[in-house]
């Protein structure tokens, strides 16, 4: 069993929710980072989504791009963020760890597909979230992480209705994604009575956990979608307080009162 599936069935034992964040590789650089990412179980995080920085990131807005600028500065890169996964990984084997990013970095490195497969495997990677490939292409990408024991992990949106769905949710593991609200990352606020319809019908049709991302920024805002989601993903937030250079502790102080509220859900 996955460390996702693992963690999911522990929490479907005892009615409780997962808290997912995000944070960016490489930001603000990488000693920081790796920080960062080490004490996010100890804040109460139960999945580690890890940005793999990139020039165009089309979903996120300007918190995550400056985030993903910051990171490219500070070398960031496809090796650079799996060797961070194996640096973590030597203190802390049972957190799962998801890395969320686009598919450019992934195809055009040397290698491409497989190489990146099995090094993300290696390092103790879980699971994948690539925004830009679509069902339709799961051949390039999907089915090979599959094929290796890493969840691939898709986005259902507030537009992805029921003739969509069974396509997004085909060949998705892990859990589903929910994004919570039209258009980017920090763009608006996540409405958990909008939200509860909506993850009952994904929950139904992939037969998998959901968790609910976008528009969450208070540990308020957490409790209230983890309550009729199966957990919350916060991102821009964290990521505000590394950009503005908050002590690591003072951003480990925050992502645990995120974490308090989603697991009171």
């Amino acid at each position: 069993m996955s460390r996702i599936n693992a963690l999911f069935s522990r929490l479907a034992e005892t009615g409780g929710k997962a808290f997912v964040s995000y944070v960016m590789a490489f930001d603000p650089d990488r000693e920081t980072s790796l920080e960062i990412i080490r004490g996010l179980p100890g804040a109460g995080v139960d999945i580690i989504e890890l940005g793999m920085p990139f020039t165009d990131p089309m979903a996120d807005g300007p918190t995550i791009q400056a985030a993903g600028q910051r990171a490219l500065a500070a070398g960031g890169s496809v090796s650079g963020v799996l060797d961070l996964v194996r640096a973590f990984r030597e203190g802390d084997d049972s957190t799962p760890i998801v890395l969320m990013g686009y598919y450019n970095p992934i195809y055009a490195r040397q290698g491409g597909v497989h190489r990146f497969v099995a090094e993300a495997v290696e390092a103790g990677v879980d699971g994948l979230i690539v925004v830009d490939l679509p069902p339709e292409e799961d051949a390039e990408l999907c089915l090979p992480a599959r094929a290796a024991g890493l969840d691939f992990i898709r986005l259902a949106t507030p537009t992805t209705d029921d003739r969509r769905l069974p396509a997004v949710v085909r060949n998705t593991s892990g859990f589903v994604y929910y994004v919570s609200v039209t258009g980017i990352t920090g763009a608006q606020a996540a409405q958990a009575a909008e939200v509860a319809p909506e993850v009952a019908r994904i929950r139904a049709a992939a037969g998998l956990p959901v968790v609910v991302g976008f528009g969450i920024t208070t540990p308020q805002a957490a409790e209230a979608v983890a309550g009729v989601a199966d957990g919350a993903v916060v991102g821009s937030a964290i990521v505000a307080r590394i950009g503005t250079g908050r002590p690591v502790p003072e951003v480990l102080a925050f992502v645990r009162e995120l974490a308090d509220g989603a697991h009171r859900g």
